[in-house]
Protein backbone atom coordinates (compact mmCIF):
# COMPACT_ATOMS: atom_id res chain seq x y z
CA UNK A 1 0.00 0.00 0.00
CA UNK A 2 1.08 2.94 -0.94
CA UNK A 3 2.44 5.15 1.90
CA UNK A 4 -0.21 7.81 3.11
CA UNK A 5 -0.48 11.14 5.29
CA UNK A 6 -3.38 10.51 6.87
CA UNK A 7 -4.79 8.06 9.25
CA UNK A 8 -6.30 4.94 7.60
CA UNK A 9 -7.96 2.20 9.96
CA UNK A 10 -10.80 -0.32 10.00
CA UNK A 11 -13.33 -0.91 12.29
CA UNK A 12 -13.77 -4.27 14.40
CA UNK A 13 -17.20 -4.46 14.08
CA UNK A 14 -16.12 -7.27 11.90
CA UNK A 15 -15.15 -9.44 14.44
CA UNK A 16 -17.99 -10.69 16.65
CA UNK A 17 -17.60 -10.58 20.17
CA UNK A 18 -18.86 -8.53 23.08
CA UNK A 19 -16.00 -8.97 25.95
CA UNK A 20 -13.24 -6.88 26.23
CA UNK A 21 -11.14 -10.57 25.85
CA UNK A 22 -12.96 -10.76 22.50
CA UNK A 23 -11.21 -7.29 21.80
CA UNK A 24 -7.73 -8.43 22.60
CA UNK A 25 -8.50 -11.95 21.12
CA UNK A 26 -9.38 -9.96 17.86
CA UNK A 27 -6.58 -8.00 17.86
CA UNK A 28 -4.00 -11.04 18.29
CA UNK A 29 -5.85 -13.12 15.70
CA UNK A 30 -7.10 -10.20 13.34
CA UNK A 31 -5.53 -6.90 13.49
CA UNK A 32 -1.88 -8.42 13.53
CA UNK A 33 -2.60 -10.60 10.25
CA UNK A 34 -3.71 -7.33 8.21
CA UNK A 35 -1.21 -5.46 10.11
CA UNK A 36 1.37 -7.52 8.48
CA UNK A 37 0.13 -7.68 4.98
CA UNK A 38 0.06 -4.07 4.67
CA UNK A 39 4.01 -4.08 5.44
CA UNK A 40 5.76 -1.18 6.06
CA UNK A 41 6.97 0.51 9.14
CA UNK A 42 4.53 2.88 10.28
CA UNK A 43 2.43 2.69 13.13
CA UNK A 44 -0.56 0.95 13.07
CA UNK A 45 -3.96 2.81 13.89
CA UNK A 46 -6.49 0.90 15.77
CA UNK A 47 -10.69 1.62 15.17
CA UNK A 48 -12.47 -0.39 17.89
CA UNK A 49 -15.57 -1.56 18.44
CA UNK A 50 -16.01 -1.51 22.38
CA UNK A 51 -19.83 -2.75 23.61
CA UNK A 52 -21.23 -2.17 26.68
CA UNK A 53 -20.14 -4.84 28.44
CA UNK A 54 -16.71 -4.70 26.76
CA UNK A 55 -16.63 -1.02 28.64
CA UNK A 56 -18.00 -2.50 31.84
CA UNK A 57 -14.91 -4.96 32.39
CA UNK A 58 -12.26 -2.59 31.64
CA UNK A 59 -9.99 -1.97 34.52
CA UNK A 60 -6.69 -0.81 35.30
CA UNK A 61 -5.07 -4.37 34.51
CA UNK A 62 -7.15 -4.57 30.85
CA UNK A 63 -5.64 -0.76 29.71
CA UNK A 64 -2.23 -1.46 31.32
CA UNK A 65 -2.42 -4.61 28.98
CA UNK A 66 -3.67 -2.74 26.18
CA UNK A 67 -1.01 0.09 25.90
CA UNK A 68 1.87 -2.65 26.45
CA UNK A 69 0.16 -4.50 23.13
CA UNK A 70 0.15 -1.20 21.49
CA UNK A 71 3.81 -0.39 22.27
CA UNK A 72 4.98 -4.14 21.74
CA UNK A 73 3.09 -4.29 17.96
CA UNK A 74 3.66 -0.62 17.03
CA UNK A 75 -0.02 0.38 17.16
CA UNK A 76 -2.27 2.93 18.37
CA UNK A 77 -6.25 3.86 18.99
CA UNK A 78 -7.56 5.95 16.28
CA UNK A 79 -11.59 5.80 16.79
CA UNK A 80 -13.82 3.87 18.81
CA UNK A 81 -17.56 2.54 17.33
CA UNK A 82 -19.66 3.15 20.21
CA UNK A 83 -22.58 2.56 17.90
CA UNK A 84 -24.02 -1.18 19.07
CA UNK A 85 -24.19 -1.07 23.07
CA UNK A 86 -24.89 -5.01 22.20
CA UNK A 87 -25.08 -8.48 20.38
CA UNK A 88 -23.88 -7.47 17.10
CA UNK A 89 -23.34 -10.65 15.19
CA UNK A 90 -24.77 -14.18 14.72
CA UNK A 91 -28.21 -12.90 15.60
CA UNK A 92 -30.70 -10.96 14.78
CA UNK A 93 -29.65 -7.40 15.22
CA UNK A 94 -32.18 -5.81 12.92
CA UNK A 95 -33.72 -2.11 14.31
CA UNK A 96 -32.26 -3.26 17.75
CA UNK A 97 -29.15 -2.07 16.52
CA UNK A 98 -30.01 1.36 17.58
CA UNK A 99 -31.11 0.67 21.39
CA UNK A 100 -30.44 1.87 23.68
CA UNK A 101 -31.48 5.43 21.82
CA UNK A 102 -30.31 8.56 22.76
CA UNK A 103 -33.71 8.84 24.79
CA UNK A 104 -32.33 6.82 26.99
CA UNK A 105 -29.96 7.05 30.05
CA UNK A 106 -28.15 4.32 29.40
CA UNK A 107 -26.75 5.67 26.21
CA UNK A 108 -26.02 8.68 27.68
CA UNK A 109 -23.77 6.83 30.84
CA UNK A 110 -22.50 3.89 27.82
CA UNK A 111 -21.15 7.12 25.82
CA UNK A 112 -19.74 8.82 28.67
CA UNK A 113 -17.57 5.48 29.66
CA UNK A 114 -16.05 4.77 26.53
CA UNK A 115 -15.03 8.33 26.38
CA UNK A 116 -13.01 7.79 29.82
CA UNK A 117 -11.70 5.17 28.20
CA UNK A 118 -10.37 6.85 25.39
CA UNK A 119 -8.49 8.92 27.45
CA UNK A 120 -6.96 6.30 29.61
CA UNK A 121 -5.99 3.57 26.44
CA UNK A 122 -3.76 6.00 24.22
CA UNK A 123 -3.59 9.06 26.99
CA UNK A 124 -1.44 10.62 23.99
CA UNK A 125 -3.65 11.37 21.56
CA UNK A 126 -4.31 14.66 20.10
CA UNK A 127 -8.18 13.55 18.86
CA UNK A 128 -10.31 10.37 19.56
CA UNK A 129 -13.90 10.24 17.74
CA UNK A 130 -16.48 8.19 19.21
CA UNK A 131 -19.30 7.26 16.57
CA UNK A 132 -22.83 6.63 17.87
CA UNK A 133 -26.39 5.87 16.86
CA UNK A 134 -28.19 8.35 14.36
CA UNK A 135 -30.40 9.94 17.83
CA UNK A 136 -32.67 6.76 17.34
CA UNK A 137 -35.02 4.20 14.62
CA UNK A 138 -37.21 7.10 12.92
CA UNK A 139 -40.80 4.54 13.40
CA UNK A 140 -40.18 4.81 16.86
CA UNK A 141 -39.43 9.00 17.43
CA UNK A 142 -42.04 11.61 18.27
CA UNK A 143 -41.63 15.28 18.27
CA UNK A 144 -42.15 15.07 21.69
CA UNK A 145 -38.86 12.95 22.21
CA UNK A 146 -36.27 16.25 20.76
CA UNK A 147 -35.75 17.48 23.89
CA UNK A 148 -34.75 14.66 25.92
CA UNK A 149 -32.95 13.52 23.36
CA UNK A 150 -30.95 17.05 22.42
CA UNK A 151 -30.45 17.51 26.14
CA UNK A 152 -28.51 14.06 26.39
CA UNK A 153 -26.16 14.66 23.81
CA UNK A 154 -25.42 17.67 25.29
CA UNK A 155 -24.89 15.83 28.83
CA UNK A 156 -22.46 13.92 26.92
CA UNK A 157 -20.71 16.69 24.87
CA UNK A 158 -20.49 18.03 28.28
CA UNK A 159 -18.22 15.42 29.69
CA UNK A 160 -16.28 14.93 26.69
CA UNK A 161 -15.33 18.84 27.10
CA UNK A 162 -14.22 18.76 30.28
CA UNK A 163 -12.22 15.32 29.67
CA UNK A 164 -10.38 17.36 27.23
CA UNK A 165 -9.70 19.59 29.56
CA UNK A 166 -7.89 17.22 32.04
CA UNK A 167 -5.90 15.28 29.35
CA UNK A 168 -5.11 17.37 26.54
CA UNK A 169 -7.47 15.27 23.96
CA UNK A 170 -10.21 16.24 21.78
CA UNK A 171 -13.13 14.22 22.10
CA UNK A 172 -15.69 14.25 19.62
CA UNK A 173 -19.05 12.34 19.55
CA UNK A 174 -19.65 11.48 15.80
CA UNK A 175 -23.21 10.51 15.21
CA UNK A 176 -23.60 8.46 12.27
CA UNK A 177 -26.86 9.36 9.63
CA UNK A 178 -28.39 6.04 8.79
CA UNK A 179 -31.20 5.15 6.02
CA UNK A 180 -34.60 4.69 8.12
CA UNK A 181 -33.45 6.81 10.99
CA UNK A 182 -33.85 10.24 12.86
CA UNK A 183 -30.60 11.55 11.11
CA UNK A 184 -31.10 9.90 7.36
CA UNK A 185 -30.52 12.39 4.82
CA UNK A 186 -27.37 15.41 5.00
CA UNK A 187 -30.41 18.00 5.21
CA UNK A 188 -31.55 16.19 8.59
CA UNK A 189 -28.09 15.82 10.15
CA UNK A 190 -27.89 19.84 9.38
CA UNK A 191 -31.53 20.66 10.75
CA UNK A 192 -30.39 18.49 13.71
CA UNK A 193 -27.28 21.01 14.66
CA UNK A 194 -29.52 23.47 14.15
CA UNK A 195 -31.94 22.29 16.95
CA UNK A 196 -29.14 20.78 18.90
CA UNK A 197 -27.52 24.73 19.22
CA UNK A 198 -24.07 23.87 20.44
CA UNK A 199 -22.68 26.38 22.46
CA UNK A 200 -19.64 27.65 21.53
CA UNK A 201 -17.25 25.50 23.88
CA UNK A 202 -18.86 21.84 22.81
CA UNK A 203 -18.61 22.96 19.07
CA UNK A 204 -15.30 20.37 18.48
CA UNK A 205 -17.19 17.73 20.88
CA UNK A 206 -20.14 16.77 18.73
CA UNK A 207 -19.98 16.05 14.83
CA UNK A 208 -20.87 13.46 12.46
CA UNK A 209 -19.74 9.87 11.60
CA UNK A 210 -19.54 10.31 7.78
CA UNK A 211 -20.55 6.81 6.69
CA UNK A 212 -20.85 6.65 2.70
CA UNK A 213 -22.72 3.88 2.25
CA UNK A 214 -25.38 5.27 4.03
CA UNK A 215 -25.22 8.66 2.23
CA UNK A 216 -24.68 6.74 -1.18
CA UNK A 217 -28.27 4.90 -0.22
CA UNK A 218 -30.08 8.08 -0.03
CA UNK A 219 -29.16 9.08 -3.70
CA UNK A 220 -26.67 11.77 -2.01
CA UNK A 221 -24.01 13.16 -4.23
CA UNK A 222 -20.86 13.11 -1.97
CA UNK A 223 -19.37 16.89 -3.21
CA UNK A 224 -22.73 18.37 -1.77
CA UNK A 225 -22.90 16.90 1.24
CA UNK A 226 -19.23 17.51 2.28
CA UNK A 227 -19.96 21.74 0.64
CA UNK A 228 -23.24 21.41 2.64
CA UNK A 229 -21.51 19.90 5.68
CA UNK A 230 -18.42 22.57 5.98
CA UNK A 231 -21.25 25.14 5.48
CA UNK A 232 -23.23 24.42 8.44
CA UNK A 233 -19.73 24.46 10.45
CA UNK A 234 -20.65 20.61 11.32
CA UNK A 235 -17.28 18.94 12.78
CA UNK A 236 -16.43 15.38 10.64
CA UNK A 237 -15.62 13.13 13.43
CA UNK A 238 -14.06 10.71 10.92
CA UNK A 239 -15.42 9.17 7.51
CA UNK A 240 -16.21 5.30 7.55
CA UNK A 241 -15.41 4.43 4.39
CA UNK A 242 -17.88 1.77 3.15
CA UNK A 243 -20.08 1.07 -0.14
CA UNK A 244 -23.89 -0.29 -0.62
CA UNK A 245 -25.42 -2.02 -3.61
CA UNK A 246 -26.95 -0.11 -6.18
CA UNK A 247 -28.59 -1.90 -9.55
CA UNK A 248 -31.00 -1.04 -11.87
CA UNK A 249 -32.72 -2.58 -15.01
CA UNK A 250 -33.53 -5.89 -15.09
CA UNK A 251 -30.40 -6.27 -12.00
CA UNK A 252 -33.07 -4.74 -9.68
CA UNK A 253 -34.51 -8.07 -8.59
CA UNK A 254 -31.15 -9.30 -8.14
CA UNK A 255 -30.74 -7.37 -4.72
CA UNK A 256 -33.13 -9.38 -2.95
CA UNK A 257 -30.88 -12.43 -2.61
CA UNK A 258 -28.97 -10.32 0.03
CA UNK A 259 -32.20 -10.41 2.15
CA UNK A 260 -30.44 -12.40 5.00
CA UNK A 261 -31.74 -12.28 8.90
CA UNK A 262 -29.11 -10.51 11.31
CA UNK A 263 -28.97 -7.56 10.01
CA UNK A 264 -31.38 -4.50 8.66
CA UNK A 265 -30.90 -3.56 4.97
CA UNK A 266 -32.73 -0.53 4.35
CA UNK A 267 -33.49 0.16 0.60
CA UNK A 268 -34.17 3.63 -1.09
CA UNK A 269 -35.69 3.37 -4.71
CA UNK A 270 -36.44 5.38 -7.76
CA UNK A 271 -39.58 5.48 -8.88
CA UNK A 272 -39.32 5.17 -13.26
CA UNK A 273 -42.81 7.33 -13.77
CA UNK A 274 -41.70 10.37 -11.52
CA UNK A 275 -38.13 10.10 -10.43
CA UNK A 276 -39.12 10.21 -6.60
CA UNK A 277 -37.54 8.39 -3.96
CA UNK A 278 -38.92 5.37 -2.36
CA UNK A 279 -37.93 4.20 1.23
CA UNK A 280 -38.02 0.90 2.48
CA UNK A 281 -37.25 -0.42 6.08
CA UNK A 282 -35.65 -3.64 4.98
CA UNK A 283 -35.65 -5.90 1.91
CA UNK A 284 -38.66 -8.20 2.61
CA UNK A 285 -40.70 -4.40 2.54
CA UNK A 286 -38.88 -3.87 -0.87
CA UNK A 287 -39.58 -6.98 -2.09
CA UNK A 288 -43.65 -6.75 -1.53
CA UNK A 289 -43.47 -3.05 -3.59
CA UNK A 290 -41.72 -5.54 -6.69
CA UNK A 291 -44.48 -8.25 -6.07
CA UNK A 292 -47.14 -5.21 -6.70
CA UNK A 293 -45.80 -4.11 -9.73
CA UNK A 294 -43.90 -1.33 -8.61
CA UNK A 295 -42.07 0.05 -11.31
CA UNK A 296 -37.72 1.80 -10.29
CA UNK A 297 -35.19 2.56 -12.37
CA UNK A 298 -32.65 2.44 -9.98
CA UNK A 299 -32.70 0.86 -6.62
CA UNK A 300 -29.40 1.37 -3.52
CA UNK A 301 -29.21 -0.52 -0.82
CA UNK A 302 -27.94 -0.93 3.18
CA UNK A 303 -25.12 -3.33 2.91
CA UNK A 304 -21.77 -3.15 3.54
CA UNK A 305 -20.10 -5.21 0.79
CA UNK A 306 -15.91 -4.91 0.19
CA UNK A 307 -15.30 -1.24 -1.32
CA UNK A 308 -12.72 -2.97 -3.45
CA UNK A 309 -16.12 -4.09 -5.57
CA UNK A 310 -17.45 -2.10 -8.36
CA UNK A 311 -19.92 -5.28 -9.19
CA UNK A 312 -20.88 -8.22 -7.46
CA UNK A 313 -21.74 -10.23 -10.80
CA UNK A 314 -25.26 -9.47 -10.38
CA UNK A 315 -25.74 -5.86 -8.95
CA UNK A 316 -23.25 -3.16 -8.65
CA UNK A 317 -21.88 -1.24 -5.58
CA UNK A 318 -21.63 2.93 -4.92
CA UNK A 319 -17.66 2.61 -5.19
CA UNK A 320 -18.31 5.15 -7.47
CA UNK A 321 -19.31 7.57 -4.35
CA UNK A 322 -16.03 6.66 -2.59
CA UNK A 323 -13.68 7.69 -5.59
CA UNK A 324 -15.56 10.66 -5.18
CA UNK A 325 -15.97 11.91 -1.77
CA UNK A 326 -12.47 10.54 -0.66
CA UNK A 327 -10.00 12.72 -2.59
CA UNK A 328 -11.78 16.11 -1.33
CA UNK A 329 -11.51 15.10 2.65
CA UNK A 330 -9.23 17.12 4.57
CA UNK A 331 -5.89 14.92 5.38
CA UNK A 332 -6.36 15.19 9.22
CA UNK A 333 -9.93 13.25 8.65
CA UNK A 334 -10.07 9.56 10.18
CA UNK A 335 -10.65 7.22 7.96
CA UNK A 336 -12.41 4.13 9.18
CA UNK A 337 -13.17 1.08 6.42
CA UNK A 338 -16.61 -0.73 7.81
CA UNK A 339 -17.36 -3.98 6.11
CA UNK A 340 -18.70 -5.33 8.92
CA UNK A 341 -21.46 -7.94 6.97
CA UNK A 342 -18.65 -9.88 5.17
CA UNK A 343 -19.89 -12.57 6.51
CA UNK A 344 -23.49 -11.80 5.38
CA UNK A 345 -23.21 -11.54 1.74
CA UNK A 346 -24.00 -14.59 -0.11
CA UNK A 347 -21.11 -17.53 0.04
CA UNK A 348 -20.49 -17.79 -3.91
CA UNK A 349 -19.45 -14.22 -3.73
CA UNK A 350 -17.08 -14.28 -0.95
CA UNK A 351 -13.52 -14.82 -1.73
CA UNK A 352 -10.61 -15.34 0.97
CA UNK A 353 -10.38 -14.75 4.65
CA UNK A 354 -11.69 -11.72 6.54
CA UNK A 355 -8.14 -10.56 7.01
CA UNK A 356 -7.18 -10.72 3.70
CA UNK A 357 -10.35 -8.74 2.33
CA UNK A 358 -9.49 -5.90 5.19
CA UNK A 359 -5.90 -5.93 4.17
CA UNK A 360 -6.90 -5.67 0.26
CA UNK A 361 -9.55 -2.97 0.69
CA UNK A 362 -7.29 -0.96 3.01
CA UNK A 363 -4.68 -1.41 0.09
CA UNK A 364 -7.50 0.29 -2.36
CA UNK A 365 -8.03 3.32 -0.41
CA UNK A 366 -4.56 4.01 -0.32
CA UNK A 367 -3.71 3.63 -3.87
CA UNK A 368 -6.85 5.43 -4.56
CA UNK A 369 -5.21 8.65 -2.51
CA UNK A 370 -2.14 8.00 -3.74
CA UNK A 371 -3.28 7.91 -7.74
CA UNK A 372 -5.19 11.30 -6.43
CA UNK A 373 -2.39 13.20 -5.01
CA UNK A 374 0.37 11.91 -8.12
Amino acid sequence: MAALNRALTYCSNIHPGESWADIMHNLNSHALDVKQQLGGDAAFPLGLRIAHQAAQEVDDAAIAQFQQWCKQHNAYLLTINGFPYGTFHETRVKENVYLPDWRERERVEYSKRLGDLAVALQPDAKRISISTVPIAFKPAFKDSDWATACSHVLEVAEHFQQLTKQHGIELVLAIEPEPECVLETTEEAIEFFQRLNLPSHLKTHVGLCFDCCHQAVEFETATECLARIKAAGITIGKVQVSSALKASGLEIEKLLAFDEPVYLHQAVARCSANGALQRFADLPEFARALANGQQFDECRVHFHIPIFCEHLGEVGSTQDFLIELLPLLDTDTPLEVETYSFKAIPEHLRHGSISENIARELTWVGNLLADKAS
